[in-house]
């Protein structure tokens, strides 16, 4: 029994994500209702209610959601090999690949502006910190250089998405890394 209601309740959580992330393909987060939500889920509001506060929640799970994937991901890997960068960065792209329909929506003007500067910060402390570990980059420079190669890598990305994913992830991969600063 309790296995059937998991299942129910992750099918209804993936329903209500899948449908918030429909709407944020065409209008902003701040025009969309919880009973538009429901109606593209084709689920009762009493059940969003009994799984999410409001869409603001439903959002921030979902984003919250990708920034653990993501420390996952960057926690994995020790950015001091070059091979290990490269393979860090490709798998990040295999990952953004597997979820492009979502880290497009999230990345674009639709949805929470705060998303992409919380991708930011988590890759920043992380590079930053595998930096000032190496010593490759003096402590006093290393956060506007962090700034300036995750930007630049944000935006390839989404230029990327954009571009239907044209180029292979370790294509990608290989060109972001090659953004790296280097003393």
């Amino acid at each position: 029994m309790n296995k059937k209601l998991d299942r129910r309740k992750k099918y209804t959580r993936m329903v209500l994500k899948d449908s918030l992330i429909t709407l944020l393909k065409t209008k902003q987060m701040s025009a969309i209702t919880v009973k538009e939500i429901c109606d593209e889920a084709d689920i009762n509001r009493s059940t969003f209610y009994s799984h999410y506060q409001d869409q603001f929640d439903l959002l921030a799970y979902i984003e919250e959601e990708l920034i653990t994937d993501l420390n996952t991901y960057l926690s994995q890997y020790n950015f001091e090999e070059e091979e290990e960068a490269l393979q860090m960065t490709e798998k990040l792209l295999e990952y953004v690949v597997s979820k492009h329909d979502i880290c497009q929506t999230l990345l674009s003007g639709h949805g929470d502006q705060s998303f992409e500067q919380r991708v930011m910060d988590v890759t920043r402390n992380f590079l930053n910190k595998n930096w000032a570990e190496n010593n490759e980059i003096s402590p006093d420079i290393s956060e506007y250089a962090s700034t300036f190669v995750i930007s630049g890598s944000i935006y390839v990305i989404k230029h990327w998405l954009a571009n239907g994913m044209d180029k292979s992830p370790k294509q990608i991969a290989e060109l972001i890394n090659s953004f790296r600063i280097r003393e």
